[in-house]
């Protein structure tokens, strides 16, 4: 079922990746207070990388129990282990290796140097595989039930690497799939789908900048999610965007949160 969006616009995107820090070690803390552990999926370009930045340089970043954090990703780069362009890569120098994560459970995406070698489509079936796994019987499906689960916004309208019009947006059955000719480099991705983000408890989508601005107005106005991806990625209990002033200068006054910060 369909959350309606909840919007939340800060003055810059600054304010906007510490805000949504706070917001997610809040969330983090909560979950691991009331069911043992946590259960993450970033997203990388740079809003996904701002915040975690911002998180690194939180002060109570401290107060999450990081060896009961799960970490996944919602899409990556099928690109060689430690390259530069892979989201784990970024992820890793901004926080991920400053914390006590326990390895075990940071899932990052296969590379196309690993085990699978150059086959996309195996490498997104081994994940599938992985998160199937983690998936215990309170989960209802083939995915753990994320407690948060962020995304970028593209121009495009594009989340993790569900491009307009492509099959990726159009699966169904499957929860990750591999990406042949995206629009933008690299054309080889792995990501999770829409049914595999639907399981997360909240989603939040990430938007700052004038070049998102038209795309958080399509997807929030009522366009289809084949068309515009962003439209038809949403949580279990809520749908969260997060935006600054200059990506929310294109929607409609009805759309617009009447207290934001």
């Amino acid at each position: 079922m369909s959350t309606a969006p909840q919007l939340v616009v800060h003055r810059d995107k600054d304010l906007m990746a510490q805000a949504a820090a706070a917001r997610l070690i809040t969330r983090i803390v909560d979950a691991q207070a009331s069911r043992g552990s946590a259960s993450v999926v970033l997203t990388g370009g740079r809003n996904g990388n701002g915040l975690l930045a911002a998180l690194a340089a939180a002060p109570a970043r401290d107060a999450v129990d990081w060896a009961r954090l799960d970490l996944w990703w919602g899409d990556e780069r099928f690109l060689p282990e430690g390259d530069p362009e892979r989201n784990v890569t970024q992820a890793r120098e901004v926080l991920l290796d400053s914390v006590p994560l326990d390895p075990k459970r940071v899932h990052a995406m296969p590379a196309s140097d690993g085990p699978h070698g150059t086959d996309v489509d195996a490498a997104a079936a081994a994940y599938a595989d992985e998160l199937a796994q983690a998936a215990g019987p309170e989960n209802h499906g083939p995915v753990p039930t994320f407690d948060v689960l962020m995304l970028g916004v593209g121009p495009d309208t594009h989340v993790a690497s569900l491009f307009p019009e492509l099959p990726a947006v159009r699966e169904t059955d499957r929860t990750v799939v591999g990406v042949h000719g995206a629009p933008k480099p690299p054309p080889t991705r792995v990501t999770l789908t829409l049914p595999a983000i639907r399981a997360a408890r909240e989603v939040w989508l990430l938007a700052a900048g004038e070049d998102k601005a038209r795309a958080a107005a399509i997807a929030l106005s009522g366009a289809g999610e084949i068309q515009a991806p962003a439209a038809g990625a949403y949580g279990r209990s809520r749908t969260l965007w997060l935006l600054d002033a200059a990506a929310a200068s294109q929607l409609p006054r009805s759309l617009y949160p009447p207290a934001s910060a």
